[in-house]
């Protein structure tokens, strides 16, 4: 018995022995495994805020774009308003113009027509105070014409307009016309007075 026993006592002893063998081992494993996943989850957490710091500057990118988006918006709309009371107070300025000043521009828009115009004739259109005017000076005002001009012009008063001022000359058969109204010479330079007026306006 006794050596029967012996024998048990060692099957015992090597049987512990890889029992804790086996469990040292699956110990290690499980520490392996936990330290991998450990790693994966730093890293995963590390690329999540990366991540959400990309994301975060491109949202921050964005709101300070769209942010000058409207400024500049709304510094183009503040600055269309101002340009266009100032064109409507230019043009309520030009039609209350009084007759010293009127006068002589009305010979010079007639003048630069005519330059255009050429001919040995022609016929003027404006609103009714405007060919009022001209009738009461129509001998000083075609003389003064001519002299600017360097030759003599027949002109002759046509039908009324609607226009705040300036004039539209024509040829007799009305087949040509040089529109030198004030309302038209401002929209032929209407770019150029913008930025004359932006310029005053702001800087």
């Amino acid at each position: 018995m006794e050596g029967a026993e012996l024998i048990i006592q060692e099957i015992n002893r090597e049987a512990e022995q890889k029992i804790q063998y086996i469990l040292s081992e699956a110990q290690k494993e499980a520490e392996k495994i936990k330290e991998e996943a450990r790693k994966r989850a730093e890293a995963r957490a590390e690329w999540i805020l990366r991540k959400a710091q990309t994301q975060a500057e491109t949202e921050r990118q964005r709101i300070i774009a769209n942010a000058r988006l409207e400024v500049r918006k709304k510094r183009l709309e503040v600055q269309e308003e101002l340009i266009q009371e100032v064109i409507t107070a230019l043009k309520e300025r030009l039609a209350e113009l009084p007759e010293e000043e009127y006068f002589p521009m009305l010979v010079d828009l007639t003048v630069k027509a005519l330059e255009e115009l050429g001919g040995e004739a022609c016929i003027i259109r404006s609103n009714v105070k405007t060919l009022k005017l001209l009738e009461s000076k129509l001998g000083e005002f075609r003389k003064t014409v001519a002299a600017k001009l360097g030759r003599d012009v027949e002109i002759s008063l046509g039908e009324p307009i609607s226009t705040i001022g300036g004039v539209l000359v024509e040829t007799p058969d009305g087949s040509v016309r040089v529109d030198n109204t004030f309302e038209s010479r401002i929209e032929r330079f209407e770019s150029e007075l913008r930025a004359e007026i932006a310029k005053a306006l702001f800087g």
